[in-house]
């Protein structure tokens, strides 16, 4: 009799081990992350950047973040708010919570701060005259005109001439997804993984902060729709091929 009463309780012990390893058993914890609670950087990254960036920061549509000018251009506070707000006018979306996006704000500084750690060269990178990040609105258009034809025209084509190797930047449906600081931030930053240059590298000597400005203020001028005044210039004319012109390899995602 007790043998039997001793077997059974063997029985229910190996029952009830084999019941705690059976296959689809959940883990203890919640079977998914809750959306708020993921605070690593690089999957914040992966998950809400890289589409855009790139996801080494670079060879994406938009600006390539692991550039050593962009990373001297913009400080912790910029970046933070560019990422939390979005860049009204472009395609750059707001991400916090605060501003209708889906992070925390604790999410937010996490990818700040992984960007910093991940590219910022700290004091490995010394720019002579970097021309400051934010657009003013005091950028001479008319001034923009021939900025443009001496640094931009001979990859992206004289404005309502033939379209140049890199694309047109003046083609309409290009630039209703521009804002003056997209282009700003492309200009001063280039695209050195597609090949473009920053200021520093344009025609004869970099660009002035002044030119900077006066040139996306000319092509600003250049947007459907865009309202006169004294910075601006009169809406170039464009040819029926440039109507129809290739998208250049630049986006209007860039910040």
């Amino acid at each position: 009799m007790r043998a039997g009463v001793f077997a059974f309780a063997v029985s229910c012990a190996l029952l009830a081990s084999g019941c705690n390893s059976l296959p689809g058993k959940p883990a203890p914890g919640p079977e998914v992350p809750r959306p708020e609670s993921i605070l690593s950087p690089q999957v914040l990254f992966a998950q809400n950047c890289s589409g855009c960036h790139g996801t080494e920061g670079q060879h994406g549509p938009a600006t390539p973040l692991a550039s050593p000018v962009y990373q001297a251009l913009v400080d912790d506070a910029t970046l933070r708010r560019v990422i939390s707000r979005g860049l009204p006018g472009s395609m750059m979306p707001a991400f916090a919570q605060s501003a209708g996006g889906e992070l925390t704000d604790a999410q937010v500084d996490s990818i700040v701060r992984g960007i910093r750690a991940k590219w910022n060269k700290g004091d490995a990178l010394k720019v002579a005259n970097l021309p400051p990040y934010a657009d003013d609105g005091k950028g001479d258009a008319k001034a923009g005109e021939q900025v443009y034809a001496n640094n931009c025209a001979n990859c992206h084509g004289p404005a309502g001439g033939k379209i140049g190797e890199a694309g047109s930047v003046l083609n309409p449906d290009f630039m209703t997804l521009m804002a003056p600081q997209t282009f700003r931030t492309t200009v001063i930053v280039g695209r050195p993984d597609l090949g473009m240059p920053d200021w520093r590298d344009q025609m004869d000597s970099p660009m002035t902060a002044q030119q900077v400005s006066d040139v996306v203020a000319f092509l600003m001028a250049q947007k459907p729709n865009a309202p006169a005044g004294r910075t601006q210039a009169p809406q170039a004319t464009q040819g029926a091929a440039h109507q129809r012109a290739l998208q250049p390899r630049i986006s209007g995602g860039a910040r």
